[in-house]
């Protein structure tokens, strides 16, 4: 098995970036080829950065509204996991490419589903991309709104 072969079955967008800059050197129509690919790329980023909209805004929707919880919020959260599993182990390399602007939308998102102005979010995402997947991570309404614990854990302050 080539090289290429190995990174296409490990990390989908590696082997796009690769294809592309191998194809803009040979003698075919490389350019529209490798604007495809460049296509498939940036599709799979934006993705995952709409994936990741949509959880955060669910986790700080089920943070800041916890007496409103439900069934469908948790199981759009445990989707969003899932899909956003699966991208990263179809293209690890996605997971060092996280686009800032996901937390931004998400505090948008949030706060139209809420109701609540966006001031009252963390400036700043409050969790980690591990904790995000996490699918013991909970959070749990406290005095501050900023407790967070896994199953598995004592409750620790962010």
């Amino acid at each position: 098995m080539s090289n290429l072969a190995t990174v296409y079955e490990q990390d989908f967008c590696l082997w796009l970036c690769q294809n592309t800059k191998l194809l803009r050197v040979a003698e075919i129509d490389m350019e529209n080829i490798a604007k495809e690919l460049d296509a498939m790329d940036k599709s799979q980023h934006c993705e995952l950065t709409s994936r990741l909209k949509i959880l955060f805004a669910h986790l700080l929707r089920w943070q800041f509204q916890a007496a409103h919880r439900s069934f469908a919020w948790k199981t759009n959260i445990v989707e969003q996991r899932h899909q956003i599993g699966q991208l990263l182990e179809m293209s690890p390399s996605l997971k060092h490419q996280i686009d800032p602007k996901a937390y931004r939308k998400a505090v948008e998102y949030a706060a139209t589903m809420t109701g609540m102005p966006e001031s009252v979010f963390p400036k700043s995402c409050p969790y980690s991309l591990e904790e995000a997947l996490d699918k013991d991570f909970i959070l749990q309404r406290t005095t501050d709104n900023r407790q967070l614990t896994t199953n598995n854990q004592q409750p620790t302050t962010k």
